[in-house]
């Protein structure tokens, strides 16, 4: 593995961080998850353009972690950044610096009315990701946003999917980081190659430590403190969803409150739990376990897979079938390393993720074909979570999990 190098990501004011839009850190951090900058990729070969037309691209959402500029569409070959956006005008103003562009506006309404703009990126919070997907497909934009592809109500599910199935000609992306993990990269390419078999049993974990008695983490309107764990589910349930591309179909899943029954203060959606494991049945027919966890210890965002012939655990590992089909489709010519990224642009954080999740989305754009994550995984890595909570809520019970299709 080798250490990409770049700019390290700190935070601004801890007067900004309480009025962020997203707030993911708190002043002087370094952003958890944007360290982890270390990833692999196929040395042999260098980034080849096949179509010199650039899309013309809006930004919006800066926050304290800058996060509609992390994931390299200004500095792609193929983009031409037309303008970025931001609520607050300090902010909007120091993304277009940033971005050296000229053009902004005032919010992700007013970018929608430019006809010059083809494609948005959405990072604003997360209980708007399906609201303002919605909004720029209703408009005629391709459009990617950052995780969840909804937060909270159910119901934008149904809306999400009904306005992708009515506009198949535009490219909806979800940035979900860890399916450019580079264990995740590989996992997919052998299993698309049957080199597993069916998969038996995964695990997924998002562990975000913060630590108790400790600020709260800002957030637009306050959006982080109206949920629960699992309504962030995206960066465990992508180790089996990325992999497969295929869906949950029930869980039952137990919440941890904190120990000292005093301090069990619900939230504003009368949430308790600060730690949610769920276990899942499978398409396959397999289990996953799946959690998001605020309890102390290393930042995590990893998994494993295990199946009929061989599994991943950072490395392969196969009996006697799996070992032959590995070599095999290694021998026919497989990739299992992530292919090198445009000049300029950088693998960046979360284990290499964030530019690979942007030449993605240009990339499909450009090729008309799906991105790495499209609506249905979006929603399969999604809704999982919002029904685990229900299962949590209802002591373990066993939830059905909603079916999707284009």
């Amino acid at each position: 593995m080798s250490r990409i190098s770049r700019r390290s990501f700190l935070t601004a004011s801890a007067a900004a961080s309480g009025s962020s839009m997203l707030g993911l850190a708190q002043a002087d951090d370094v952003i958890p998850g944007f360290d982890q900058t270390q990833t692999d990729y196929d040395r042999t070969k260098v980034w080849k353009p096949f179509s010199d037309r650039k899309v013309r691209v809006g930004i919006v959402g800066h926050g304290v972690c800058k996060f509609g500029l992390q994931f390299g569409l200004q500095h792609h070959p193929n983009v031409e950044l037309i303008a970025v956006s931001d609520l607050f005008p300090d902010r909007c103003a120091e993304m277009a610096r940033r971005a050296k562009c000229s053009k902004t506006y005032p919010s992700l309404e007013e970018m929608v009315k430019d006809d010059s703009i083809e494609a948005i990126y959405c990072a604003t919070d997360a209980p708007a990701h399906a609201k303002h997907a919605i909004l720029c497909m209703e408009h005629g934009k391709h459009v990617a946003t950052a995780v969840p592809a909804f937060r909270g109500d159910i119901d934008d599910a149904e809306r999400l999917l009904e306005c992708c199935k009515k506009n198949k000609g535009l490219v909806y992306a979800m940035f979900e980081t860890s399916c450019f993990h580079d264990d995740i990269y590989a996992m997919e390419k052998l299993y698309a190659a049957d080199v597993f078999g069916r998969i038996v049993y995964s695990e997924g974990e998002y562990c975000h430590p913060h630590s108790i008695g400790a600020p709260a983490l800002g957030s637009y309107k306050d959006w982080r403190k109206k949920g629960c764990p699992m309504w962030y589910p995206t960066h465990s349930t992508a180790y089996y969803v990325g992999v497969t591309h295929k869906p949950f179909l029930d869980v039952s899943c137990q919440g941890t409150p904190l120990f000292d029954e005093d301090k069990r203060v619900p939230n504003a959606i009368g949430n308790i739990f600060k730690s949610e494991v769920g276990l899942f049945r499978t398409a396959e027919g397999g289990l996953s376990r799946m959690m998001v966890c605020g309890s102390q210890g290393e930042y995590l965002e990893a998994g494993r897979i295990r199946g009929e012939y061989g599994g991943f655990n950072r490395t392969f590992k196969g009996d006697r079938t799996g070992s032959k089909r590995y070599h095999d489709a290694i021998k026919g010519g497989l990739q299992i390393k992530k292919y090198a990224l445009p000049p300029g642009v950088s693998p960046g954080g979360h284990g290499g993720s964030h530019g690979y999740l942007g030449d993605d989305f240009i990339d499909a754009i450009l090729r008309g074909r799906k991105p790495c994550v499209d609506v249905i995984d979006a929603l399969n890595m999604t809704t999982p979570g919002y029904y685990a909570h229900l299962s949590s809520m209802k002591d373990g019970e066993t939830m059905k999990i909603p079916q999707y299709s284009l």
